[in-house]
Parts: C-alpha cells; sequence; structure tokens
C-alpha cells in the first residue's frame, strides 16, 4: 500500500512527515518556518504573503517527496481562522489574514462600538447557537465585516481558509473546505451542514463564492509537483486533528496543552452552554473552550528569564527541574498575558525574599494553568466527573503535556481525578493526518475506527 504525505499549517512552523498506513506509522518528521507577517501594516492588523506560503509548502512537500518518493497522496491540517480571497483556480486576490488580527476590536464607523459588538448585536441568538457560539475577534466573520465596511472585498472571489486557498493552488481548481474549517469561518450552520445563507445576506456581505463544503479527508484534486502527482484530500482544522491523534472518544476529557490550549468534550449529539460547538471528524460534536493561556502565556516569562543572557539556549529542560525542586510555593501567577476567556491582563503578585525564583514562578504559572483547565472542565460538564456523567478520564495531547509531568499532575488535581492517560505521541496532530490516511485507504471502516488503529500501532 502506498504512503502518503502529511503536512500541518502551523502558526510557527510548517511540520510535515511521512504517513505509512500500513504499520501504522509516522516518519521523517520535517519543520520549516512559518512565514512572518507582513511589516508595515496598522497596529492590530496581522497578515502574511500568501506567496510566501506556498513557498515554504512547496518546500516542506519537495523534502518530503525525497524521503517517499512513492508517495500517492496528501493530507493537509491547518490553523483555522485564516481569510484569504481567492479566484476559481487558487490564485490568492488578498494577503493571509490570520487568527491573530485584531481589527476587528477597531471602532465601527456607526460609533456604535467596535466591529465586534456591531457584528454581534445583529446575529440573534437562535443564529449564534446555529453557527457554534463563536463569533469573536480574528474570526473571518469579523474580517469580512470590517473589509466590508470599507468596500474592500475583491468582487467575485471565494473567502477561502488557509489549508483552502494552499490546496486549490497546488490543484489549480476552485477552493474547498471541509465542516471544520467551515465552521471556523463563524458562517456556518452546523445543523444544516452548510454556509448559513440567511445570516450572511442579512449582515450584508458582498456577494462572494462560497467554497463547496465536502466531508474531511474526501479527494479534492491532484497536485502536480515537478512531475510527481499527489492526490490531495479534504483538509482538516489542527484541533481536531490533534484530538483524532489522541484517539478522544466520548467520555473522555480533552486537554490539548502546546502554544495555544483547549479543553474539549466529545457527545454524540451538540450541546449548549457557555462554550463552542465544533463538528468532528468522522461524527460527533466537540464542546469546546479555545485560547486557554499555555505555552504563548509561558514563553513570556521564559523571555523575560532569558533576556539579558541573550535567550540562545533551550531553557525548558532547566524550568522543569527547577519546577520538580519546589514542592509548594505561595507565589501567585496569572498568565492571561492575552486576550481570552480569563481575560487580557495577567500578574505575578505575593513576591516574597525567596519565592521569585524560575522554580517558584513555573510552579505558580502551572498552578494557574490547572485552575483554568479545572473552571473550562466545569463549563463543559457542570455535572463533573462522577459515574453516570459524561466524563470519566481526563486525555493530555500537545507538547507541554508531554514534556511536563509536574503540569499533568497540577491538572488532575484540580481536577480532582487520577484517571488519566496520554496521548502516545507529541506529534499529535501529524498523528491525526495518519488516522485520515488509514481510513481513506480502507485499512479501518471508519474514522474512529482508524483512530483507534492508529493509537494501538503508534
Amino acid at each position: 500500500m502506498s504512503r502518503f504525505l502529511g503536512i500541518d499549517l502551523g502558526t510557527t512552523f510548517l511540520k510535515g512527515a511521512v504517513l505509512d498506513p500500513d504499520g501504522p506509522a509516522l516518519s521523517h518528521v520535517r519543520r520549516v518556518p512559518f512565514p512572518a507577517p507582513v511589516a508595515g501594516l496598522p497596529v492590530g492588523h496581522c497578515e502574511v504573503d500568501p506567496a510566501a506560503v506556498l513557498a515554504a509548502t512547496r518546500q516542506l512537500l519537495g523534502e518530503l517527496l525525497a524521503d517517499a518518493p512513492d508517495a500517492a497522496g496528501l493530507f493537509v491540517s491547518s490553523q483555522m481562522h485564516c481569510l484569504v480571497f481567492t479566484d476559481a483556480t487558487g490564485q490568492a486576490r488578498s494577503n493571509v489574514v490570520t487568527w491573530r488580527d485584531q481589527r476587528g476590536l477597531e471602532p465601527h464607523p456607526s460609533g456604535r462600538g467596535t466591529v465586534l459588538d456591531v457584528l454581534r448585536a445583529a446575529i440573534t441568538a437562535d443564529e449564534f447557537d446555529a453557527v457554534g457560539r463563536d463569533v469573536r475577534v480574528g474570526l473571518p466573520a469579523v474580517t469580512l465585516a470590517w473589509l466590508a465596511e470599507r468596500s474592500l472585498i475583491p468582487a467575485g472571489t471565494y473567502p477561502a481558509s488557509l489549508p483552502g486557498f494552499v490546496l486549490a493552488n497546488l490543484c489549480r481548481a476552485e477552493p474547498i473546505t471541509d465542516p471544520t474549517h467551515a465552521a471556523a469561518h463563524g458562517l456556518f450552520d452546523l445543523g444544516r451542514g452548510d454556509w448559513h445563507c440567511d445570516l450572511i445576506a442579512r449582515l450584508g456581505l458582498p456577494d462572494l463564492r462560497w467554497p463547496r463544503v465536502v466531508p474531511t479527508g474526501e479527494p479534492i484534486g491532484t497536485a502536480d509537483l515537478d512531475g510527481h502527482r499527489l492526490a490531495c484530500y479534504a483538509p482538516v482544522g489542527d484541533q481536531q486533528a490533534s484530538l483524532l491523534g489522541a484517539g478522544v472518544r466520548p467520555g473522555e476529557l480533552s486537554v490539548n496543552i502546546s502554544t495555544g490550549s483547549q479543553v474539549s468534550l466529545l457527545t454524540d449529539v451538540p450541546r449548549t452552554g457557555d462554550f463552542q460547538v465544533r463538528p468532528y471528524p468522522g461524527g460527533g460534536w466537540l464542546g469546546t473552550i479555545v485560547q486557554v493561556p499555555a505555552g504563548r502565556s509561558l514563553a513570556v516569562l521564559v523571555d523575560l528569564l532569558t533576556e539579558i543572557g541573550g535567550g540562545d539556549a533551550d531553557p525548558w529542560d532547566a524550568i522543569a527541574r527547577a519546577v520538580e525542586a519546589v514542592h509548594d510555593t505561595d507565589l501567585r501567577v496569572n498568565l492571561a498575558f492575552f486576550g481570552g476567556p480569563f481575560g487580557d491582563r495577567g500578574a505575578i503578585t505575593h513576591i516574597g525574599e525567596h519565592n521569585l525564583t524560575a522554580g517558584h514562578l513555573f510552579a505558580a504559572a502551572f498552578r494557574d494553568m490547572a485552575a483554568n483547565y479545572a473552571a473550562c472542565a466545569a463549563r463543559l460538564d457542570p455535572v463533573g466527573p462522577a459515574p453516570g456523567k459524561d466524563w470519566r478520564r481526563v486525555v493530555f495531547s500537545g507538547g507541554l503535556a508531554h514534556r511536563f509531568p509536574t503540569l499533568r499532575a497540577a491538572v488532575l488535581r484540580a481536577l480532582g481525578t487520577p484517571d488519566h492517560r496520554v496521548c502516545h505521541t507529541s506529534e499529535d496532530t501529524l498523528a491525526g493526518l495518519l488516522v485520515l490516511a488509514v481510513a481513506a485507504t480502507g485499512r479501518a471502516a471508519s474514522i474512529p475506527a482508524a483512530a483507534g488503529l492508529v493509537a494501538n500501532g503508534l
């Protein structure tokens, strides 16, 4: 059976691997930097040159094809909230507006608050539930509203996701999307499984060509890379790919800890509450809380500690040893350094003569993270972990969860349960692409069954 290539279009790096459904196995993991934002834009705007994204993608694909010249196809996961306008052959008609873009917080011309405020006020409660309760700054819906107010949307274009643009360009075809990326636009009717046309029309968005929505992992075209033909498959959101790679099942609470962080609960039917609802490949729904302070906030502390020394050496192993040496601390850290569900201003308090050390600082940071995860779990399932309730075991995934046993222990204490497992690989997102490859080749009858095979095989 042929091997495949998998690429994750991440925020910091584009990461790729060779996917072998026969093993099942991952090999030849490689990465290249994600392009830096375009310089000179207004404060709060974050855009990336689409040509640079394509160049980095082609570079990574070239390296992987050298490792696996027999590769027959390509699976892609990606950061979910980017927006780029394209034509019918995948040619970019704008920069890539990333999920870090904050222009939605600018004043609306009407004087009725920010662009986000006005957009949210125009969406009814039923519509808010229908699109998954996720309309916030950085989403394409908000970016589209900002652009529409200024008549800056290129007429007749497709509002494509990042992987929709990349795959369309590689295949020289019109952009498509899968449910995970369509839902991330904030304008997708989860119940109907298609774009929320009534809401789109009522918001006064110009006449756009909305990408066709196809199931995650379905064949969508063929890319010709210097004479090497690769079948391309509909992409998957990076969060869903990570949870597929971890083999998350109903009855398990997912705690994914990496640069970003999410707490999620997989259920057979969509639930409503103070959280987002996202479609899950192969069936089911994720109740999820995102932007929980994690690696991005910890990096602020690392940068502070390493600034004077130049910051060249990798400090994480030293941090791990320092935290393990601290049995308790009265230092307090609030990691809400960036906007999210726990605020947008962090703090370091209760500083004493002997507790402002790396060990105490990160022990306090881990405790804050654990408290946040417990609060998220309570929002997702207010009845808590007990027999007959919605979850009984914790599943950890993400690089930081793998790297810091002390962090996992703090989370389990805060959740009040010892029952847990850790994802079988730190490359959980690439493992999720392997799941899709196993399902596509027919080695498993469904995506959930393929996730079980990959969990056992890796």
